[in-house]
């Protein structure tokens, strides 16, 4: 572990401009657009425009040998901001470590499409995936902040609708709790040095749009029954608003008798995998997040990837 690192990073991230007040979605669309362009993308893969469930989804493919499988991802930005594109540095490093296909979908966006628009997006998408033929038991769902909530919430759904569970989830700072009661939520005022609790709350109205987050899709972590779940990996920062969410859904989880994950590290940022290069924490966390897909899908031999697109 590097202090100097993290201490720098924590410096750079408090040094960003911040918004004085509420700004318009589209302004917040660009400012969030911006800031992951900055994250490299790795070389060693290769990106597919295709369609998955009725939505734009960008296949990304390991250059040369592909193992079988899919990583089924969802992109993070509050359910409001985002795309394939701005996940596409965690998406990619993960492709290139396990070199598994993934296809990432580009699923709609609230305030325009609020809850639950982007559940519907992802389990159309998984269920297009099994239609396809790709077996259940080779597929993670996996996403950041929102898209890791979205992980988390389309199993939930898919459980719902009769399909089978996928191989397992894997989840980068999770939002998986729209009341906002997590204790980290005040505790880590001032600790977090890229989200206040108060901007968390705008953008959740957005997704809310006036709706209780008193339900199991909007707060999963302390109301979801977990039972039947596939094994489950949280990668979360001590840094972060969003810590109880990834804690106290690793409980539910435990009392659920489901194989649970729970990877916390210290004095790291929100999705702080995605800092590769920046931080050692970063890149030692996505070789385990790969260690963890290679081993629920056993690709650990060479074989023909299934086909997922269009």
């Amino acid at each position: 572990m590097s202090r100097e690192q993290r201490r720098a990073l924590d410096a750079r991230l408090r040094s960003a401009p911040q918004a004085s007040g509420p700004v318009p979605v589209e302004q917040m669309r660009e400012g969030f657009a911006h800031f992951m362009s900055a994250f490299p993308v790795p070389s060693g893969i290769t990106r597919t425009r295709v369609d998955v469930g009725g939505r734009p989804t960008v296949q990304v493919d390991p250059v040369g040998e592909t193992h079988p499988g899919a990583i089924l991802y969802f992109h993070g930005g509050s359910f409001s901001l985002g795309s394939p594109e701005t996940a596409m540095a965690l998406t990619g490093h993960l492709v290139e470590r396990t070199r598994v296909r993934a296809v990432s979908i580009d699923y709609r966006l609230a305030p325009e499409h609020p809850f639950p628009a982007a559940i519907e997006d992802c389990l159309a998408a998984y269920r297009d995936l099994l239609d396809k033929g790709v077996a259940p038991q080779s597929i993670v769902l996996a996403g950041d902040s929102a898209g890791g909530g979205l992980a988390v919430t389309t199993t939930l759904a898919a459980r719902k609708a009769g399909l089978p569970m996928p191989a397992g989830i894997l989840a980068f700072s999770p939002g998986l709790e729209h009341t906002r009661s997590g204790e980290s939520m005040t505790v880590k005022e001032g600790v977090d040095p890229l989200f206040t609790a108060e901007g968390m709350r705008r953008t959740g109205d957005l997704y809310l749009n006036g709706q209780d987050p008193a339900q199991t899709l909007l707060a999963p972590a302390v109301l979801a029954d977990l039972s039947g779940f596939p094994p489950i990996l949280l990668q979360v920062g001590t840094n972060e608003l969003l810590l109880d969410d990834s804690v106290r859904l690793a409980e539910r989880a435990r009392a659920a008798d489901v194989d649970v994950i729970l990877d916390i590290v210290g004095d790291v940022p929100h999705v702080f995998p995605a800092f590769i290069g920046v931080i050692d924490e970063a890149d030692e966390a996505l070789d385990r997040a790969a260690l963890f897909i290679t081993q629920r899908i056993g690709t650990r031999k060479s074989g023909s990837p299934h086909q997922v697109a269009s």
